[in-house]
């Protein structure tokens, strides 16, 4: 069956019209067998800091959005944009703004426990993930949203939206064999300023992308348990 694309538009004060949903149930043997080969395939999953040049596929990386775009929204509002940012220029300045702030933070902002956090994990203020990685996406959280005619719409739970569509956009690149970091600077109303993204848009997180370098090292770290983060009454 062709699926029908259809382009979306506000809907907002439009009716209730409910389309059936008649999704086929998979048998529990198939259901159980792709569980557990997706629990081992994301427990692969890692975080990288060091990546190599080699180029990626455009199209696994737009196809990874858009799967992160199929997420659930507040209301439905889908309040979320993806830059995905290619000019060497504009990643340099990306680079260097984030890095500033960073040794702001490092240098004093963060605090002691904080830095005795984050110490474990290796990481400093410089960020070379943002350049060597052939791939960057920068996710920003739209507040409300925003007519051509300059009028706007409040949108709901946007940061649990936003940060649902990147926890499956960090799946999507991991299962099609990319890796990916989350990166945070803040503050990060540089984002919005260098990439020219308008009022309503406010940077959620930076998102490298790529395969990890041939001399790529990671914290030895331990995920916790399945006992450990599961209650069952």
């Amino acid at each position: 069956m062709t699926q029908v694309t259809r382009n979306w538009t506000p809907a907002h004060g439009e009716p209730y019209r409910p389309v059936p949903y008649r999704p086929a149930r998979m048998p529990s043997a198939e259901s159980l067998a792709r569980a557990a080969a997706l629990r081992e395939r994301m427990g692969r999953r890692r975080t990288v800091r060091q990546f190599a040049a080699d180029p990626v596929p455009e199209q696994v990386v737009k196809d990874a959005i858009a799967c992160a775009a199929t997420a659930p929204s507040g209301a439905h509002q889908q309040p979320w944009t993806f830059v995905l940012v290619k000019d060497p220029g504009v990643r340099r300045r990306i680079r260097a703004a984030a890095e500033a702030e960073e040794r702001r933070s490092y240098q004093g902002r963060l605090g002691e426990e904080w830095l005795a956090a984050l110490r474990p994990l290796g990481t400093d203020e410089v960020k070379p993930h943002l350049t060597d990685a052939p791939h960057l996406i920068v996710v920003f959280r739209q507040r409300h949203w925003l007519g051509a005619d300059g009028s706007r719409r409040k949108h709901y739970y946007v940061d649990e939206s936003v940060g649902i569509a990147v926890g499956m956009l960090l799946s999507a690149l991991h299962l099609s064999g990319l890796a990916a970091l989350v990166h945070t600077p803040s503050p990060m109303g540089f984002l919005q300023e260098v990439l020219k993204r308008p009022a309503n848009e406010k940077a959620f997180a930076v998102i490298p992308v790529g395969y990890p370098a041939p001399e790529c090292e990671v914290p030895d770290l331990v995920r916790k348990s399945l006992d450990q983060v599961l209650v069952e009454r």
